[in-house]
């Protein structure tokens, strides 16, 4: 798996931190607030799309709505942002793996679809910036995933070639980015997407219950 890799570059919620339970929750509370339904197809709907992207999904579908999409993006950090400081951990394992990457030379990223202050929030509040070469929301690109954008943009701020990262995700639209990137992807098991693991096996390279099969060989090469 690390075989000629010179940066690893990880998606943040559900794969390097177990936050996908925020998400849902958010939701919740502002949907009850202003007395929304959600669509069925919600979930998969806004699967990879930045924090902007989805802030217009929710202004374009709920017609009911009166704000502007920086109203619902303010909204939406009030609510996270502390819950992300003070209630998100890593996965299983990602500490030990990360100072491993530190120690082998192994340059580091993050590939995230959220927004920068939550980002910078849950990466500060456990201690995890200090691992990091570079950090990138799919805000700052022209396109959020599944387009590649950004995580050939860390692998360009960390001067690596695509084909020598290596990407850790935990959803499909994630997935195909990565390797829409260029990049070898490994998929990473999360409760959040549990239904769609034949799925992620399928687009990935490699699939890993936690970050201790990693540092065990015992990871599934898919």
């Amino acid at each position: 798996m690390l075989t000629g890799k010179k940066a690893v570059i990880f998606d943040m919620d559900g794969s390097l931190v177990d936050s996908m339970w925020i998400w849902p929750e958010v939701d919740r509370i502002y949907m009850d607030k202003y007395h929304l339904t959600a669509p069925d197809t919600f979930h998969r709907d806004i699967e990879g799309m930045s924090y902007v992207e989805t802030a217009q999904y929710f202004v374009d579908t709920f017609t009911t709505l009166n704000q502007t999409v920086e109203d619902v993006m303010q909204e939406w950090r009030d609510i996270t942002v502390e819950l992300y400081a003070t209630k998100v951990f890593p996965k299983a394992g990602a500490v030990e793996f990360l100072d491993l990457m530190k120690q082998n030379g192994i340059r580091l990223g993050i590939a995230t679809s959220n927004d920068r202050e939550i980002a910078e929030a849950a990466l500060n509040g456990r201690g995890l910036t200090k691992y990091f070469d570079s950090v990138r929301t799919s805000s700052e690109v022209a396109a959020g995933k599944p387009a590649p954008d950004v995580y050939l943009k860390v692998a360009d701020d960390m001067n690596v070639d695509p084909k020598n990262c290596l990407v850790f995700e935990d959803v499909i639209n994630g997935i195909l980015a990565g390797k829409n990137a260029g990049m070898e992807v490994c998929a990473v098991a999360d409760d959040f997407t549990k239904a769609d693991e034949a799925e992620k096996k399928a687009a990935a390279d490699y699939f890993i219950r936690d970050f201790f099969d990693v540092l065990k060989n015992t990871y599934e090469r898919c």
